[in-house]
């Protein structure tokens, strides 16, 4: 039996005054189970009246850290916070964040309970040990730290993630940001767009900044290659929630017009479930009235417009009986047509006189003819469906009633089929934002208005073939983003983990 066990009962004056105790103490852990827990227990207990045995202290609790028996590690781990002082905070965060590797359940939570007590004791070294081991670690390590960054962070108060605080994580995320994962690049820019140092217009500018530079729109579209397509679904869709008024969509539907419309029917789906095409359109037409002034509208116009016109059929020719001659009625691609139709809408609300002085007049009768036949079969549809949109009104047939107007109109408001309808309430108005103040928005209170006796019903995508499973389609991320670090664009080392679905 080791003298550890002499030192059991001895007054803790005693070994505050004697080193060589201390020693012994630390020599625990080249012991058996029982002297392993005592150690684990008295080594963090007299610390910190030991500075000079200070490394030795942490390594010999590290050791009990990897033990064999799970009890003791548990035992260690508990204690480890307990050597958070002064400059050892980082290096105790960083123990940590390598023991986040553990497959014991009950060990990993207290492992993360560990990483919480001593963020609320020095929240930046902390944060300086877990980007450590994200920017340097293992792959385990590093996946698993940035899960508990990405779960953790939002729950922690204010008074912990102060502003000096979160604007290091921001610094630290965009050093991360140089190589990630798709699945990594998700789970860092929630970190992120949940910080509260971020939630202004510039804040959510220096996000989309973020955003571009993974998204590589200074590059031509590969549509063949799923991985580049996916980076770029991937991107679009974390973009997405930043933009508003002020904050604009510009360079994204440029590159949407601009590279992807252009080979639409050549992209290649990272998943074979995804209608890839449907997918991308709903983005762009999601993306189309956050866009400022765009330097070819009048390119990127005509490009969705011969979209358009590709994806409305003609009426089928009828014969001398007043019959249709095709055997088959020609399909009508609701949600197709209805993505086009918003996102033409919307950028053509910068250049109205589009269809009247850029399109020539067989173009125009022809798209005409189309959005005729395509609004009747409409009208049609929603007949059919009338039980279930019983009650229902909307005003989703606007943008074909603006556009057969002459000249077209592009004053309707529409709201797009899979996003919820917002309706106005007449009540005591919310305190306007920090954005809205500062575009001088008004506080009126908004009466929401009777609908009309004849309102339309509102139009949602057809089920079955068309869009039903689409609308409400998820996957999970993979694929590899910026850098060598990519899964599928490029291995780290060999420690591969392929793709993730």
């Amino acid at each position: 039996m080791l003298p550890i066990y002499n030192l059991f009962g001895v007054l803790p004056s005693f070994i505050l005054q004697h080193k060589d105790a201390y020693q012994v103490i630390l020599d625990g852990v080249k012991g058996g189970p029982k002297e392993k827990r005592l150690a684990a227990q008295f080594i963090p207990k007299f610390f910190s009246s030991f500075p000079e045995l200070a490394d030795a202290a942490i390594n010999a609790q590290l050791d009990l850290c990897e033990d064999e028996d799970v009890s003791i590690r548990r035992q260690a781990i508990k204690e480890l916070p307990r050597f958070a002082t002064g400059e050892n905070i980082p290096r105790v965060a960083d123990i940590l964040t390598q023991l986040l590797q553990t497959d014991d359940t009950a060990e990993f939570n207290q492992v993360n309970a560990a990483l919480i007590s001593i963020f609320k004791m020095d929240a930046k070294g902390t944060l300086g040990g877990l980007f450590s081991q994200i920017l340097q670690g293992e792959d385990i390590v590093r996946e698993r730290a940035i899960k508990f960054l990405s779960a953790k962070l939002k729950t922690l108060p204010e008074d912990v993630m102060t502003k000096e605080v979160e604007e290091y994580v921001f610094a630290e995320t965009k050093k991360v940001m140089e190589d990630v994962t798709g699945e990594e690049f998700v789970l860092l820019m929630r970190v992120v767009s949940g910080l509260r140092v971020l939630q202004t217009v510039n804040g959510r500018q220096q996000l989309v900044e973020l955003v571009v530079e993974q998204a590589f729109l200074e590059q031509a579209l590969n549509p063949a290659d799923p991985d580049t397509v996916d980076r770029l679904l991937q991107c679009t869709r974390q973009a997405l929630p930043l933009f508003s008024k002020n904050v604009h969509s510009t360079r994204f539907v440029t590159y949407f017009c601009e590279h992807v419309l252009p080979n639409l029917s050549a992209l290649t789906s990272p998943v074979a479930e995804l209608d890839i095409q449907l997918e991308v359109l709903k983005l762009l037409a999601e993306m189309s009235p956050f866009c400022g002034d765009m330097e070819k509208l009048e390119a990127n116009l005509n490009m969705l417009f011969t979209k358009l016109l590709e994806f409305m059929p003609l009426p089928p020719e009828e014969v001398e009986n007043g019959e249709n001659s095709a055997s088959e009625e020609p399909k009508l691609q609701f949600s197709y047509v209805e993505c086009l139709l918003y996102s033409f809408h919307q950028l053509g609300k910068k250049l109205p006189d589009f269809l009247l002085d850029k399109v020539d007049a067989e173009r125009l009768k022809d798209f005409k003819i189309k959005l005729q036949y395509f609004a009747r079969g409409l009208q049609v549809y929603i007949r059919q469906l009338r039980v279930a949109l019983q009650g229902k009104t909307g005003d989703a047939l606007k943008t074909e009633e603006d556009l057969f107007h002459n000249p077209p109109s592009y004053k309707s408001t529409v709201t797009l089929s899979w996003k919820p309808v917002q309706k106005a309430e007449a009540v005591a108005p919310k305190r306007p934002s920090g954005e809205e103040m500062g575009s001088g928005a008004s506080t009126k209170k908004q009466i929401s208005p009777q609908p009309r006796r004849d309102a339309r019903q509102i139009y949602n995508p057809p089920s079955g073939k068309y869009s039903a499973s689409i609308g409400n389609f998820n996957y999970e991320q993979r694929g590899g983003f910026r850098g060598g670090r990519g899964r599928s664009f490029g291995g780290r080392g060999n420690r591969s983990r392929g793709r993730i679905y």
